[in-house]
């Protein structure tokens, strides 16, 4: 997924969602895989899965741990400073997701075919930046430009980004260690 993101004028603020934006924990996995949020949310993350999660960060954007905690129940983060916050369940290894946190009202999620639209942005010179979970960072970082928006340019253009060959979701535990196998005769939980 790429994600377009704008940064400039910040007179016409966007919209704060009503309600409270949601990593959810299902079917050992958090939805949605990327989520994208304006500085200053409290995001839920609620466990709807019959056994326990726990979910952390160590990374650049927002640093936490939520412990373990059980089904049906759900905790709040608050992310109050812009980074990118890589998600992981201390129990289940296959579970990784991202959240960034931007300053600007004015980003996007791309769709699967890589299209992209940003709503409610007003005239004026931003600078664009794109991340890709999967992508090289030298290449990201060349794609970053200054872009000017009024009646005649409205399109951002064709946005190539390249992917690492090397990207893996492999990861440690919190503790910086490998993840234990389940053990022999455990019950699993097969995704439905």
């Amino acid at each position: 997924m790429r994600i377009p993101l704008l940064s400039g004028p910040r007179t016409a603020q966007g919209a704060r969602p009503r309600t409270p934006p949601r990593m959810v924990q299902k079917n050992k996995t958090f939805e949605p895989h990327v989520l994208i949020v304006q500085v200053g949310p409290q995001i839920q993350f609620p466990n709807e899965d019959p056994f326990f999660h726990n979910v952390f960060s160590l990374f650049n954007g927002k640093r936490f741990d939520l412990g373990l905690y059980a089904a049906g129940s759900s905790k709040t983060v608050p992310f109050d400073r812009a980074g990118i916050s890589y998600l992981f369940c201390n129990i289940h290894p296959e579970m990784s997701a991202v959240i960034l946190s931007v300053e600007s009202p004015y980003f996007a999620l791309s769709d699967r075919a890589g299209r992209v639209a940003i709503a409610g942005v007003p005239d004026g010179r931003y600078q664009l930046e794109v991340w890709y979970e999967r992508g090289v960072g030298e290449n990201l970082k060349s794609l970053t430009r200054a872009v000017v928006i009024d009646d005649s340019s409205r399109a951002l253009g064709r946005i190539q980004v390249a992917a690492n060959p090397d990207f893996t979701l492999a990861h440690k535990n919190k503790y910086g260690q490998d993840y234990f196998p389940p053990a022999a005769g455990s019950p699993g939980y097969p995704r439905p």
